[in-house]
């Protein structure tokens, strides 16, 4: 199977370097880390271990040419690109699955790409790119795939299929909505939360900014504070009201078992975290802005998540931290 990656980050790495390892024609469209990944390959380390592949390297869409699989991996600031980065790697039986954090990812592809042809996978993992092309696995790494609008077919089961055979296991669903949700249930405290103490407790309790910015937090030190904890705790319950709200059942034992997980996790650095200490765009509409209009128009308030979209749209304000 050949397969194109689009967005050569953590996770486009990860899984597929993954894939490569097994044996899958990988073609990863690349940028900064070209030269690199070119030369030494993606390494993947995990668990005290490390393996290296050596996909095809390209700097151009057009070079890929058409592939079967198209993993959609790019950060959801540049999902205006989804034309001009995928559209060169389409077929009529080309299969593109959405592996992208948030909400709307896939009717935004469904407005330029045959909305037949779309998958959408929710990757329950660890990573970190440590380095131009190494990527460090810290934990977890299961995906969730499913159809974009109806049941799976066949071909769902044969793309999980690929991903087992690599050793990511892959489960196939019908309906994704439950495990959008449930992922949102980590991704809007522990991401929003670890940007938003840079301005402090009074800031986000007030919604106004300190003349001086604190750092992020990782995941360990939000977890050792009462008050945050207690935040993280209640942003997830807000989400399980949202989620009811919308016919969506999540369970709230939920809760204390993700808080559990990300004890053992450490220190751990979110995606939102790392993006706003380089000075990058914060993936601020698919992880909060459009899971906050969704709850409200299904009729469920949201204060905490209203609150902290207004620090995190303070705190994308600033110029990009040194």
């Amino acid at each position: 199977m050949k397969v194109g990656v689009v967005g050569v980050g953590a996770l486009g790495g990860y899984y597929g370097g993954l894939l490569c390892s097994v044996g899958a024609e990988v073609h990863l469209l690349l940028r900064s880390d070209y030269d690199t990944v070119r030369n030494n390959g993606i390494r993947i380390e995990s668990d005290g271990e490390s393996i290296t592949v050596r996909p095809h390297c390209h700097h151009q869409p057009e070079s890929i040419g058409e592939c079967d699989l198209v993993l959609v991996c790019l950060k959801t600031t540049a999902n205006d690109r989804y034309q001009e980065l995928i559209g060169p790697l389409m077929g009529p039986d080309t299969a593109i699955a959405c592996l992208q954090n948030g909400l709307g990812n896939c009717e935004q592809l469904a407005t330029l790409f045959n909305p037949e042809q779309i998958l959408a996978g929710l990757c329950f993992v660890c990573l970190n790119r440590t380095a131009p092309g190494v990527v460090a696995h810290q934990g977890f790494g299961k995906i969730v795939l499913g159809e974009f609008g109806r049941t799976a077919l066949p071909r769902t089961q044969a793309i999980a299929d690929l991903f087992q055979k690599a050793k990511v296991p892959c489960e196939v669903v019908d309906r994704l909505d439950e495990g959008l949700w449930g992922k949102l249930m980590w991704n809007i405290p522990f991401n929003g939360l670890g940007v938003a103490a840079s301005a402090g407790w009074d800031g986000l309790q007030s919604g106004t900014l300190p003349e001086d910015l604190g750092s992020p937090w990782p995941t360990d030190q939000l977890l050792a504070d009462p008050r945050w904890e207690g935040e993280v705790r209640a942003l997830m319950l807000e989400i399980i009201v949202a989620a009811a709200a919308q016919k969506i059942v999540l369970p709230p034992e939920l809760a204390d078992r993700m808080v559990t997980n990300t004890r053992a996790m450490g220190a751990y650095r979110a995606s939102t975290l790392i993006d706003f200490e380089f000075g990058r765009p914060m993936e601020l509409e698919g992880l909060f802005l459009e899971p906050l209009r969704r709850a409200q128009s299904a009729g469920a308030a949201m204060p905490r998540l209203e609150a902290l979209c207004v620090v995190l749209d303070k705190l994308a304000s600033y110029l990009p931290r040194a």
